[in-house]
């Protein structure tokens, strides 16, 4: 009988969290990604690109684009694989609407890309800063086309309607994993609440996008599943990427997903009525958004 060596438990930690060569990514250089960052350090905004730990920001910021994050900076919401600030927000900046348009303008973006994090401690959720944001872009950059990734409302369909009727081309809402999963990674989010979200979002006449993330401990049969509870429910859009542990204090990678299979997500998901799919293991939901129209 050979004896097979002991490996500790923080060897297995080590091993486990070890990234594959095809997770590698740039680090952000160039003159168009500092121009970028002068602007966003100017009209003191903030990116989901550098407080979502971003792997794309290099070469989205390189390329002169940037996802804006309105609402702060501090989410209400507590997700256990997402590097945002959780705590009590501070009060919204009204002038916010006109710094980011005003920003995206002098970028000279041709889609831009919006997001915020969750306010569920306004009665409107933000709708309002939702609405005048978008309202603002339209009229200071009208060529630029716009997507929209709005949070869970809770519900507050009179929030979600004003939140997509300014004129955005795209709505985006994340349904982020499989339904089996919702408890340990979005505890205080509903699966059917956000499908019902997005078909709301549907029904309102617009295109509709989400997205998840693969590598928390999902099988295929529970992603083909959410593809199907998607497509009926009016979602024309849908990206998949590789969970990326932010820090130790969140949810560990259970499986680094292979190239392969995120290929074949790709093919099943159109099989499945998908307009467009974008899967590959450094998708995010905004990543190569101009693409999605």
């Amino acid at each position: 009988m050979i004896e097979l060596p002991l490996v500790s438990k923080s060897t297995e930690t080590e091993q486990r969290a070890r990234k594959p060569d095809w997770l590698r990514v740039k680090l952000p250089i160039g003159e168009d990604y500092r121009r970028v960052r002068t602007l966003v350090d100017e009209y003191k905004l903030h990116t989901i690109c550098q407080s979502g730990n971003c792997p794309n920001m290099g070469e989205c910021w390189g390329a002169g684009t940037a996802t804006f994050m309105i609402l702060g900076n501090v989410c209400t919401r507590s997700c256990s694989f997402c590097a945002v600030k959780t705590g009590r927000p501070n009060e919204y900046d009204e002038d916010e609407p006109r710094r980011v348009a005003e920003a995206i303008f002098l970028m000279q973006v041709k889609h831009a890309v919006i997001t915020s994090v969750n306010r569920d401690e306004l009665k409107d959720r933000g709708a309002e800063i939702w609405y005048q944001t978008v309202k603002k872009i339209k009229e200071a950059a009208p060529q630029t086309t716009i997507e929209t990734l709005i949070p869970d409302v809770k519900g507050n369909w009179d929030a979600l309607h004003r939140m997509i009727n300014a004129g955005q081309e795209v709505v985006s809402h994340n349904m982020e994993t499989v339904e089996s999963l919702y408890r340990r990674v979005r505890p205080q989010a509903r699966y059917e609440r956000s499908l019902e979200q997005i078909k709301r979002t549907k029904q309102f006449g617009k295109r509709t996008k989400s997205g998840i993330m693969v590598g928390l401990g999902e099988t295929k049969e529970q992603v083909f599943k959410i593809m199907d509870d998607l497509t009926t429910h009016g979602c024309d859009v849908f990206t998949i990427g590789q969970y990326l542990q932010p820090t130790k204090m969140h949810i560990e990678v259970a499986e680094f997903i292979h190239p392969d299979i995120f290929a074949m997500y790709k093919e099943e998901g159109l099989k499945r009525g998908f307009l467009y799919v974008e899967s590959s293991p450094l998708v995010r939901s905004s990543y190569h958004a101009e693409r999605h129209l």
